[in-house]
């Protein structure tokens, strides 16, 4: 599809122009009919703004009805939309991209609980995004009616979930990435008795969002855990639905050692996990006899594995984490899952994520056009990737190799036991597959 890729539309903020927006409106009655509630929310990028005041007038011009939560993560926008009897969410937000980018997430109401829309309602939007249709639009507005009912909905979720807990001996530090989180900041971590230092919490729309902080950017995070002696530090991406973690030493913790932890602490023996799993994940999980469903990249796909096959808990080395009942990834959820672990045990992060040894592994970016990843897609480098797939049985290594999703980049993974081999290996191979393409 032209728009949709592995997360939603994403795109540049000013091609969301409102005509743009009117056509994913109208994509949405085709699917549903007009007889629907929407709930919109997004972001803290400054282009959120402007997208969700342009969606209330498509709405209005279709007469749908809705009503706006303003800046909210992502995994509370599944949970309250569902709850509020809500049909359909638009969750504006770009993830953990710049803030001169957004994107447009859309969620519909599963059997017990939202979910990412399905790829039949995705491609009856793309054919709408596609069509010359033009539309005569209600004047522009924005309307915040459900902000604060939300919250409270959502953080009630959060404290029932981790039923009895205490976190009085725990000294953590939460990094929001200018983001979606910051409306909740340190608040659930601080009512449940936790010592929090925050950074990185502006919860206006501005430009603020991913600016070298967040899980994209571990720097400010790993500096502060070491410098104020904390427990361990949680940083989220710009919507909230991704976790990573940084230990007492500022050591990085992974999506990986995360499910290693939280499998092993709830005693399951199958987990959902995608291509880009490290090999020591892989290797742990074949010693312990649990079973794994490996995906292809994305938490929508691992969450469709998880319901097909009855798995607990999945997710992405990313951070990208789905808990038991839970069907999309909640960063701030997991945060606290990790934290009620770390109580209850008395173990450190760092032990804790010990029971699995990662292998070295090496991500190298290669710029690359939309051209240039059809190309990719159609085997243009397909001798070349069997190649050094061949040189990596040296190192007892693998390699994955795809296009971005979300961004004009091919991702270049290579895993192995010896971090210089596969280093060298993974910069030859970009710059092969760079002249190829």
């Amino acid at each position: 599809m032209k728009y949709f890729g592995t997360d939603g539309i994403r795109q540049k903020a000013g091609d969301f122009t409102p005509e743009f927006l009117a056509k994913i409106i109208d994509g949405l009655i085709s699917y549903a009919g007009d007889n629907i509630k929407v709930f919109l929310a997004g972001d803290t990028r400054e282009s959120t703004e402007w997208i969700l005041a342009d969606l209330e007038s498509a709405l209005e011009t279709f007469g749908i009805e809705y009503a706006n939560a303003g800046v909210l993560p992502t995994p509370a926008i599944n949970y309250c939309f569902f709850e509020m009897g809500f049909d359909f969410a638009i969750d504006v937000t770009a993830s953990h991209n710049p803030y001169q980018d957004n994107g447009i997430k859309i969620f519909e109401r599963g059997e017990k609980s939202g979910q990412k829309l399905n790829e039949k309602a995705c491609e009856v939007i793309e054919n709408s995004l596609i069509s010359a249709k033009t539309y005569a639009l209600a004047s522009s507005t924005i309307h915040e009616s459900l902000h604060d009912e939300a919250i409270e909905l959502y953080k009630n979720h959060l404290r029932n979930y981790l039923g009895d807990v205490n976190f009085k001996d725990l000294k953590i530090g939460v990094d929001c990435a200018n983001g979606a989180t910051s409306v909740l900041g340190k608040s659930v971590f601080e009512e449940l008795g936790a010592n929090v230092e925050l950074i990185n919490a502006n919860k206006t729309y501005g430009q603020k969002i991913n600016n070298d902080c967040g899980s994209t950017h571990l720097d400010q995070l790993k500096e502060l855990v070491k410098s104020k002696e904390l427990d361990f530090g949680v940083a989220f991406d710009g919507d909230g639905d991704r976790v990573l973690m940084v230990d007492k030493n500022g050591n990085e913790i992974d999506g990986d050692e995360i499910i290693a932890i939280l499998a092993n602490y709830l005693n399951l023996d199958k987990i959902a996990i995608t291509v880009m799993a490290n090999q020591g994940l892989l290797n742990w999980a074949k010693e312990n006899n649990i079973e794994t469903e490996i995906t292809p990249v994305g938490d929508t796909n691992v969450s469709i594995a998880m319901r097909k096959k009855d798995i607990k808990i999945g997710g992405e080395q990313s951070g990208h984490i789905i808990l038991p009942g839970e069907y999309t990834g909640d960063g701030y959820l997991t945060a606290l899952m990790i934290a009620k672990v770390i109580a209850e045990t008395k173990n450190p992060l760092n032990e804790l994520a010990s029971i699995m040894t990662k292998f070295p592994q090496v991500i190298v970016n290669l710029e690359a056009t939309p051209n240039q990843k059809e190309s990719f897609k159609a085997g243009a480098a397909e001798n070349l990737l069997k190649e050094y797939g061949e040189k990596l049985t040296s190192v007892s290594g693998r390699l994955l190799v795809r296009p971005s999703g979300t961004e004009n980049l091919i991702r270049i993974t290579l895993w192995g036991n010896n971090k210089d081999k596969i280093t060298a290996l993974a910069n030859a191979l970009k710059n092969a597959l760079d002249e190829i393409l």
